[in-house]
Protein backbone atom coordinates (compact mmCIF):
# COMPACT_ATOMS: atom_id res chain seq x y z
CA UNK A 1 0.00 0.00 0.00
CA UNK A 2 2.86 2.39 0.92
CA UNK A 3 4.52 1.67 -2.42
CA UNK A 4 1.29 2.46 -4.29
CA UNK A 5 0.86 5.73 -2.38
CA UNK A 6 4.50 6.72 -3.03
CA UNK A 7 4.06 5.96 -6.76
CA UNK A 8 0.92 8.10 -6.89
CA UNK A 9 2.71 10.98 -5.14
CA UNK A 10 5.64 10.70 -7.55
CA UNK A 11 3.33 10.72 -10.57
CA UNK A 12 1.50 13.81 -9.27
CA UNK A 13 4.81 15.60 -8.66
CA UNK A 14 6.13 14.77 -12.13
CA UNK A 15 2.85 15.88 -13.69
CA UNK A 16 2.89 19.15 -11.72
CA UNK A 17 6.49 19.90 -12.70
CA UNK A 18 5.69 19.10 -16.34
CA UNK A 19 2.66 21.41 -16.35
CA UNK A 20 4.65 24.20 -14.71
CA UNK A 21 7.45 23.79 -17.25
CA UNK A 22 5.06 23.74 -20.19
CA UNK A 23 3.23 26.80 -18.88
CA UNK A 24 6.48 28.73 -18.48
CA UNK A 25 7.55 27.80 -22.01
CA UNK A 26 4.18 28.92 -23.36
CA UNK A 27 4.51 32.22 -21.52
CA UNK A 28 7.99 32.80 -22.97
CA UNK A 29 6.76 31.98 -26.49
CA UNK A 30 3.85 34.40 -26.07
CA UNK A 31 6.24 37.14 -24.92
CA UNK A 32 8.53 36.50 -27.92
CA UNK A 33 5.64 36.62 -30.39
CA UNK A 34 4.23 39.77 -28.80
CA UNK A 35 7.63 41.38 -29.24
CA UNK A 36 7.64 40.51 -32.94
CA UNK A 37 4.09 41.83 -33.29
CA UNK A 38 5.15 45.29 -32.06
CA UNK A 39 6.69 45.91 -35.50
CA UNK A 40 3.03 46.31 -36.63
CA UNK A 41 3.45 45.40 -40.29
CA UNK A 42 0.84 42.70 -39.62
CA UNK A 43 -2.43 43.80 -38.01
CA UNK A 44 -3.52 40.44 -36.64
CA UNK A 45 -2.49 36.80 -36.66
CA UNK A 46 -2.98 33.52 -34.86
CA UNK A 47 -0.77 30.48 -34.41
CA UNK A 48 -0.91 26.90 -33.18
CA UNK A 49 1.55 24.13 -32.44
CA UNK A 50 0.18 20.57 -32.33
CA UNK A 51 1.04 16.89 -32.20
CA UNK A 52 -1.12 13.89 -33.07
CA UNK A 53 -2.89 14.01 -29.71
CA UNK A 54 -3.73 17.65 -29.10
CA UNK A 55 -3.05 21.33 -29.60
CA UNK A 56 0.06 22.16 -27.55
CA UNK A 57 -0.12 25.93 -27.98
CA UNK A 58 -2.57 28.37 -29.59
CA UNK A 59 -2.80 32.12 -29.41
CA UNK A 60 -3.97 35.19 -31.28
CA UNK A 61 -2.09 38.48 -31.51
CA UNK A 62 -2.96 42.00 -32.59
CA UNK A 63 -6.34 43.02 -33.93
CA UNK A 64 -9.07 41.59 -36.12
CA UNK A 65 -10.47 45.12 -36.42
CA UNK A 66 -8.04 48.00 -35.92
CA UNK A 67 -10.80 50.65 -35.87
CA UNK A 68 -12.60 49.12 -32.91
CA UNK A 69 -9.48 47.58 -31.31
CA UNK A 70 -11.10 44.15 -31.47
CA UNK A 71 -8.52 41.53 -30.55
CA UNK A 72 -7.43 38.77 -32.90
CA UNK A 73 -7.80 35.50 -30.95
CA UNK A 74 -7.33 31.82 -31.66
CA UNK A 75 -11.09 31.69 -32.32
CA UNK A 76 -11.10 34.56 -34.83
CA UNK A 77 -12.03 33.25 -38.28
CA UNK A 78 -10.94 34.24 -41.80
CA UNK A 79 -10.31 32.61 -45.14
CA UNK A 80 -7.08 30.61 -45.28
CA UNK A 81 -6.42 30.58 -49.05
CA UNK A 82 -4.76 27.52 -50.61
CA UNK A 83 -4.47 25.43 -47.46
CA UNK A 84 -8.11 24.79 -48.42
CA UNK A 85 -6.89 22.51 -51.23
CA UNK A 86 -5.80 19.87 -48.73
CA UNK A 87 -9.51 19.44 -47.89
CA UNK A 88 -10.10 18.56 -51.56
CA UNK A 89 -7.46 15.84 -51.21
CA UNK A 90 -9.10 14.37 -48.11
CA UNK A 91 -12.49 14.55 -49.84
CA UNK A 92 -11.27 12.77 -52.97
CA UNK A 93 -9.95 9.91 -50.87
CA UNK A 94 -13.15 9.73 -48.83
CA UNK A 95 -15.19 9.61 -52.05
CA UNK A 96 -12.90 6.83 -53.25
CA UNK A 97 -13.47 4.93 -49.98
CA UNK A 98 -17.22 5.31 -50.56
CA UNK A 99 -16.86 3.77 -54.03
CA UNK A 100 -17.90 6.94 -55.84
CA UNK A 101 -14.71 7.43 -57.86
CA UNK A 102 -11.16 6.24 -58.40
CA UNK A 103 -8.19 8.59 -58.49
CA UNK A 104 -7.13 7.13 -61.84
CA UNK A 105 -10.54 7.69 -63.47
CA UNK A 106 -10.55 9.96 -66.53
CA UNK A 107 -12.20 13.18 -65.42
CA UNK A 108 -14.66 13.13 -68.34
CA UNK A 109 -16.19 9.97 -66.88
CA UNK A 110 -17.74 12.17 -64.19
CA UNK A 111 -18.26 15.59 -65.80
CA UNK A 112 -21.27 16.98 -67.66
CA UNK A 113 -18.98 18.81 -70.11
CA UNK A 114 -15.82 17.63 -71.88
CA UNK A 115 -12.40 18.82 -70.66
CA UNK A 116 -9.47 17.90 -72.90
CA UNK A 117 -6.12 19.47 -73.66
CA UNK A 118 -6.60 20.75 -77.26
CA UNK A 119 -2.89 20.18 -77.93
CA UNK A 120 -3.35 16.49 -77.00
CA UNK A 121 -7.04 15.80 -77.69
CA UNK A 122 -6.65 12.01 -77.46
CA UNK A 123 -4.97 12.05 -74.04
CA UNK A 124 -7.33 11.62 -71.09
CA UNK A 125 -6.81 13.81 -68.03
CA UNK A 126 -7.22 11.86 -64.77
CA UNK A 127 -8.34 12.86 -61.29
CA UNK A 128 -4.88 11.99 -59.95
CA UNK A 129 -3.35 14.47 -62.40
CA UNK A 130 -5.66 17.19 -61.08
CA UNK A 131 -4.60 16.30 -57.52
CA UNK A 132 -0.87 16.44 -58.30
CA UNK A 133 -1.02 19.56 -60.51
CA UNK A 134 0.09 17.63 -63.60
CA UNK A 135 -3.19 17.89 -65.54
CA UNK A 136 -1.78 20.44 -68.04
CA UNK A 137 -4.61 22.85 -67.05
CA UNK A 138 -3.38 26.41 -66.52
CA UNK A 139 -4.85 29.29 -64.53
CA UNK A 140 -5.97 31.79 -67.19
CA UNK A 141 -6.45 35.53 -66.62
CA UNK A 142 -10.20 34.93 -66.18
CA UNK A 143 -9.45 33.06 -62.97
CA UNK A 144 -8.29 36.34 -61.41
CA UNK A 145 -10.64 38.66 -63.31
CA UNK A 146 -13.85 36.80 -62.52
CA UNK A 147 -12.99 34.71 -59.48
CA UNK A 148 -13.32 37.22 -56.62
CA UNK A 149 -16.84 38.33 -55.68
CA UNK A 150 -17.67 41.13 -53.26
CA UNK A 151 -19.79 40.25 -50.24
CA UNK A 152 -21.67 43.55 -50.51
CA UNK A 153 -22.47 45.73 -53.51
CA UNK A 154 -21.65 48.95 -51.64
CA UNK A 155 -18.28 49.14 -49.87
CA UNK A 156 -17.70 52.68 -48.65
CA UNK A 157 -14.55 53.40 -46.69
CA UNK A 158 -12.76 50.17 -47.66
CA UNK A 159 -10.46 49.17 -50.51
CA UNK A 160 -12.03 47.33 -53.45
CA UNK A 161 -9.42 45.63 -55.64
CA UNK A 162 -9.83 46.15 -59.40
CA UNK A 163 -10.58 42.44 -59.93
CA UNK A 164 -13.29 42.23 -57.24
CA UNK A 165 -16.62 41.69 -59.01
CA UNK A 166 -20.10 42.76 -58.02
CA UNK A 167 -22.25 40.19 -56.13
CA UNK A 168 -24.63 39.99 -59.10
CA UNK A 169 -21.76 38.53 -61.18
CA UNK A 170 -21.41 35.50 -58.95
CA UNK A 171 -21.91 32.16 -60.68
CA UNK A 172 -21.94 28.54 -59.55
CA UNK A 173 -18.74 26.49 -59.65
CA UNK A 174 -19.99 24.32 -62.51
CA UNK A 175 -20.70 27.31 -64.76
CA UNK A 176 -17.42 29.06 -63.92
CA UNK A 177 -15.30 26.03 -64.80
CA UNK A 178 -17.29 25.24 -67.94
CA UNK A 179 -16.77 28.80 -69.18
CA UNK A 180 -13.00 28.33 -68.90
CA UNK A 181 -12.42 24.67 -69.78
CA UNK A 182 -15.16 23.61 -72.20
CA UNK A 183 -14.93 24.38 -75.92
CA UNK A 184 -18.45 25.78 -75.56
CA UNK A 185 -17.39 28.11 -72.74
CA UNK A 186 -17.32 31.86 -73.30
CA UNK A 187 -13.80 32.22 -71.88
CA UNK A 188 -12.34 29.08 -73.45
CA UNK A 189 -8.92 29.38 -75.10
CA UNK A 190 -6.41 26.80 -76.21
CA UNK A 191 -3.94 28.77 -74.12
CA UNK A 192 -5.81 27.64 -70.99
CA UNK A 193 -3.82 24.42 -71.37
CA UNK A 194 -0.09 23.71 -71.50
CA UNK A 195 1.48 22.53 -74.72
CA UNK A 196 2.58 19.47 -72.79
CA UNK A 197 0.87 16.11 -72.46
CA UNK A 198 -1.29 15.57 -69.33
CA UNK A 199 0.62 13.82 -66.56
CA UNK A 200 4.05 15.07 -67.60
CA UNK A 201 4.80 18.47 -66.05
CA UNK A 202 3.95 20.05 -62.70
CA UNK A 203 1.97 23.27 -63.18
CA UNK A 204 0.19 24.56 -60.08
CA UNK A 205 -3.46 25.06 -61.02
CA UNK A 206 -6.28 26.53 -58.94
CA UNK A 207 -8.71 25.75 -61.76
CA UNK A 208 -7.70 22.08 -61.69
CA UNK A 209 -8.36 22.04 -57.93
CA UNK A 210 -11.85 23.44 -58.46
CA UNK A 211 -12.48 20.81 -61.12
CA UNK A 212 -11.53 18.05 -58.65
CA UNK A 213 -14.06 19.46 -56.17
CA UNK A 214 -16.69 19.56 -58.91
CA UNK A 215 -16.06 15.88 -59.63
CA UNK A 216 -16.67 15.14 -55.94
CA UNK A 217 -20.01 16.93 -56.25
CA UNK A 218 -21.02 15.01 -59.39
CA UNK A 219 -20.02 11.60 -58.04
CA UNK A 220 -21.51 11.97 -54.55
CA UNK A 221 -24.60 14.04 -55.44
CA UNK A 222 -23.62 16.46 -52.66
CA UNK A 223 -22.29 19.98 -52.84
CA UNK A 224 -18.61 20.15 -51.94
CA UNK A 225 -19.28 22.26 -48.85
CA UNK A 226 -21.87 19.78 -47.53
CA UNK A 227 -19.61 16.80 -48.28
CA UNK A 228 -16.69 18.29 -46.37
CA UNK A 229 -18.97 19.30 -43.51
CA UNK A 230 -20.24 15.72 -43.16
CA UNK A 231 -16.94 13.88 -43.55
CA UNK A 232 -14.32 16.31 -42.22
CA UNK A 233 -15.58 19.32 -40.26
CA UNK A 234 -18.21 17.68 -38.04
CA UNK A 235 -16.15 14.56 -37.21
CA UNK A 236 -13.23 16.78 -36.16
CA UNK A 237 -15.38 19.21 -34.18
CA UNK A 238 -14.53 22.13 -36.46
CA UNK A 239 -17.72 24.00 -35.67
CA UNK A 240 -16.34 27.48 -36.41
CA UNK A 241 -15.41 26.50 -39.97
CA UNK A 242 -17.28 26.82 -43.26
CA UNK A 243 -17.04 27.70 -46.94
CA UNK A 244 -19.17 30.83 -46.97
CA UNK A 245 -20.13 33.77 -44.76
CA UNK A 246 -23.48 32.13 -44.05
CA UNK A 247 -21.85 28.94 -42.72
CA UNK A 248 -19.85 30.63 -39.96
CA UNK A 249 -20.49 33.09 -37.14
CA UNK A 250 -19.69 36.27 -39.04
CA UNK A 251 -19.24 38.24 -35.81
CA UNK A 252 -15.99 36.26 -35.34
CA UNK A 253 -14.65 37.12 -38.81
CA UNK A 254 -11.52 39.26 -39.01
CA UNK A 255 -11.27 42.29 -41.25
CA UNK A 256 -8.64 41.84 -43.96
CA UNK A 257 -6.06 44.51 -44.74
CA UNK A 258 -4.03 45.72 -47.71
CA UNK A 259 -1.51 47.18 -45.27
CA UNK A 260 -1.46 48.20 -41.59
CA UNK A 261 -4.03 50.94 -42.29
CA UNK A 262 -6.11 50.05 -45.36
CA UNK A 263 -9.08 47.73 -44.87
CA UNK A 264 -10.12 45.48 -47.76
CA UNK A 265 -13.72 44.84 -48.74
CA UNK A 266 -15.00 41.38 -47.82
CA UNK A 267 -14.91 38.99 -50.77
CA UNK A 268 -15.70 35.38 -51.68
CA UNK A 269 -14.29 33.00 -54.27
CA UNK A 270 -16.32 31.56 -57.15
CA UNK A 271 -13.83 28.69 -57.30
CA UNK A 272 -14.20 28.42 -53.52
CA UNK A 273 -12.75 24.93 -52.88
CA UNK A 274 -9.30 26.07 -54.01
CA UNK A 275 -8.94 28.73 -51.30
CA UNK A 276 -12.18 29.79 -49.68
CA UNK A 277 -12.28 27.87 -46.41
CA UNK A 278 -13.04 30.16 -43.45
CA UNK A 279 -11.65 28.90 -40.17
CA UNK A 280 -9.72 29.74 -36.99
CA UNK A 281 -6.32 28.61 -35.75
CA UNK A 282 -8.13 26.60 -33.07
CA UNK A 283 -10.21 24.68 -35.63
CA UNK A 284 -7.35 24.34 -38.12
CA UNK A 285 -5.21 23.02 -35.28
CA UNK A 286 -7.71 20.17 -34.85
CA UNK A 287 -7.37 19.40 -38.55
CA UNK A 288 -3.56 19.45 -38.43
CA UNK A 289 -3.67 17.15 -35.40
CA UNK A 290 -5.74 14.71 -37.48
CA UNK A 291 -3.29 14.90 -40.39
CA UNK A 292 -0.41 13.94 -38.10
CA UNK A 293 -2.48 11.12 -36.59
CA UNK A 294 -3.32 9.91 -40.10
CA UNK A 295 0.35 9.98 -41.04
CA UNK A 296 0.98 7.81 -37.96
CA UNK A 297 -1.82 5.38 -38.97
CA UNK A 298 -4.07 6.66 -36.18
CA UNK A 299 -6.41 8.92 -38.15
CA UNK A 300 -10.19 8.79 -37.83
CA UNK A 301 -11.65 10.48 -40.93
CA UNK A 302 -9.87 8.25 -43.50
CA UNK A 303 -8.70 4.66 -43.34
CA UNK A 304 -4.97 3.89 -43.24
CA UNK A 305 -4.81 2.99 -46.94
CA UNK A 306 -6.26 6.35 -47.88
CA UNK A 307 -3.87 8.19 -45.60
CA UNK A 308 -0.93 6.37 -47.16
CA UNK A 309 -2.17 7.53 -50.58
CA UNK A 310 -2.66 11.09 -49.31
CA UNK A 311 0.95 11.35 -48.15
CA UNK A 312 2.64 9.26 -50.85
CA UNK A 313 5.10 11.20 -53.01
CA UNK A 314 3.53 11.16 -56.46
CA UNK A 315 6.15 13.03 -58.53
CA UNK A 316 9.84 12.78 -59.50
CA UNK A 317 12.46 15.03 -61.12
CA UNK A 318 11.05 14.36 -64.59
CA UNK A 319 7.82 16.17 -63.62
CA UNK A 320 9.67 19.45 -63.02
CA UNK A 321 11.66 21.89 -65.08
CA UNK A 322 13.31 22.86 -61.77
CA UNK A 323 12.70 21.99 -58.12
CA UNK A 324 12.88 24.34 -55.15
CA UNK A 325 14.55 22.57 -52.22
CA UNK A 326 13.89 25.20 -49.56
CA UNK A 327 12.69 23.84 -46.23
CA UNK A 328 9.01 24.88 -46.51
CA UNK A 329 8.49 24.81 -50.26
CA UNK A 330 5.25 22.87 -50.67
CA UNK A 331 5.73 22.27 -54.40
CA UNK A 332 8.85 20.09 -54.21
CA UNK A 333 6.58 17.06 -54.33
CA UNK A 334 2.87 16.31 -54.12
CA UNK A 335 0.68 13.80 -52.42
CA UNK A 336 -3.05 14.13 -53.12
CA UNK A 337 -3.33 17.94 -52.95
CA UNK A 338 -0.81 17.67 -50.12
CA UNK A 339 2.46 19.55 -50.47
CA UNK A 340 5.80 18.05 -49.49
CA UNK A 341 9.10 19.86 -49.11
CA UNK A 342 12.55 18.43 -49.75
CA UNK A 343 13.12 18.46 -45.96
CA UNK A 344 10.21 16.30 -44.85
CA UNK A 345 7.78 19.13 -44.11
CA UNK A 346 4.22 18.19 -45.15
CA UNK A 347 1.39 20.66 -45.56
CA UNK A 348 0.49 23.73 -47.59
CA UNK A 349 0.87 27.49 -47.87
CA UNK A 350 -1.73 30.03 -48.92
CA UNK A 351 -2.12 33.60 -50.11
CA UNK A 352 -5.03 35.78 -51.22
CA UNK A 353 -5.80 39.50 -50.88
CA UNK A 354 -5.24 40.33 -47.21
CA UNK A 355 -4.38 36.71 -46.36
CA UNK A 356 -1.17 34.75 -45.77
CA UNK A 357 -1.09 31.26 -44.27
CA UNK A 358 1.32 28.41 -43.49
CA UNK A 359 0.46 24.92 -42.19
CA UNK A 360 3.06 22.13 -41.96
CA UNK A 361 4.05 19.17 -39.84
CA UNK A 362 7.49 17.61 -39.54
CA UNK A 363 7.41 14.01 -40.80
CA UNK A 364 10.22 13.06 -38.39
CA UNK A 365 9.23 14.78 -35.13
CA UNK A 366 5.47 14.51 -35.91
CA UNK A 367 4.94 18.06 -34.64
CA UNK A 368 2.97 20.60 -36.67
CA UNK A 369 2.47 24.34 -36.65
CA UNK A 370 0.31 26.87 -38.43
CA UNK A 371 0.14 30.62 -38.91
CA UNK A 372 -2.83 32.67 -40.17
CA UNK A 373 -2.38 36.39 -41.02
CA UNK A 374 -5.00 39.03 -41.91
CA UNK A 375 -2.72 41.49 -43.75
CA UNK A 376 -1.12 41.62 -47.21
CA UNK A 377 2.61 41.01 -46.86
CA UNK A 378 4.97 43.60 -48.29
CA UNK A 379 8.75 43.58 -47.71
CA UNK A 380 8.77 44.26 -43.96
CA UNK A 381 5.60 42.22 -43.44
CA UNK A 382 7.25 39.22 -45.08
CA UNK A 383 10.17 39.55 -42.68
CA UNK A 384 7.77 39.73 -39.73
CA UNK A 385 5.89 36.64 -41.01
CA UNK A 386 9.15 34.71 -41.35
CA UNK A 387 10.29 35.68 -37.86
CA UNK A 388 6.97 34.57 -36.36
CA UNK A 389 7.34 31.23 -38.14
CA UNK A 390 10.95 30.83 -37.01
CA UNK A 391 9.90 31.51 -33.43
CA UNK A 392 7.27 28.75 -33.65
CA UNK A 393 9.97 26.48 -35.08
CA UNK A 394 12.28 27.33 -32.18
CA UNK A 395 9.68 26.39 -29.57
CA UNK A 396 7.82 23.51 -31.26
CA UNK A 397 9.86 20.71 -29.66
CA UNK A 398 9.99 22.42 -26.23
CA UNK A 399 6.26 22.08 -25.61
Amino acid sequence: MKKIILTLILNILVSTIYCQTKDSISIRLTEELEKIYTREYINGFSVAIVNQDSILYEKGFGYSDIKTNKKYTNNTVQNIASISKTFIGISLLKAQELGKLNLDDPINKHLMFDVSNPHYPNEQITIRQLATHTSSIKDPSRYEKNGYILKEKENKGVKVNSNFRSPNEKMVLDEFLKNILSKDGKWYKKNNFLKRKPGVIFEYSNIAAGLAALIIEKTTNQSFNKFTNEYILKPLGMFDTGWSFTEIDFSKHSKLYLNNETELAFYQLVNYPDGGLITSSSDLGKYLTELIAGYNSNGKILNNESYRELFKSQLTDINYTERNKSIYNDEYNMGVFMGMSAHGQIGHTGGDPGVATYMFFNSVTKIGKLLIVNTDLKKEGIKEFIDIWKKLEEYETKL
